[in-house]
């Protein structure tokens, strides 16, 4: 294992995003929205993000169609989130699932998406990433990366 060890977590959908993490460097969060064009992922931009910045392996949140959701809002959803596993895959990024009740849980964290916000902003104070309470999901991304790091590579943080 590396020092440099980059994990990609993803809050998936037309308004999700993603976020890069360095467990050797815990204070570092980069979080950004998904790039959208329309009403539609776009891959080639999340792609040459992907490729940019080469993350060691992926952990997207994964959901499932909520009670009472439409039917187009679901499908809209489960082609975002096929798109942006697809372009994961297509990377060659190694990719991980998790279900939003086991990362919330590992953090303590309700359903309330302004907790994750709050935490985000204790745990990264310098990053103007969770600035505006509609980045909710790329303080979701940013947690899901920290998860995978706490869960999976427990030996890469730093010594802080």
């Amino acid at each position: 294992m590396t020092n440099d060890l980059c994990i990609l977590g993803v809050d998936p959908g037309l308004s999700g995003a993603i976020a890069l993490y360095w467990p050797a460097e815990p204070r570092i969060i980069i979080a950004e929205d998904v790039p959208v064009v329309g009403k539609d992922i776009d891959a080639p931009a999340l792609a040459r993000r992907l490729e940019q910045a080469r993350p060691d392996f992926a952990m997207i949140e994964l959901v499932h169609a909520m009670p009472k959701q439409g039917l187009s809002s679901t499908f809209k959803f489960g082609d975002a989130f096929g798109m942006v596993k697809g372009v994961i895959a297509g990377a060659y990024i190694p990719l991980h699932l998790v279900t939003p009740g086991k990362w919330k849980k590992h953090f303590r964290l309700s359903a309330d998406k302004e907790e994750a916000r709050a935490l985000a902003i204790r745990l990264w104070p310098s990053s103007p990433c969770f600035q505006r309470k509609m980045d909710h999901g790329r303080a979701e991304a940013a947690l899901i990366a920290r998860y995978a790091a706490e869960t999976m590579y427990p030996d890469a943080r730093a010594v802080a």
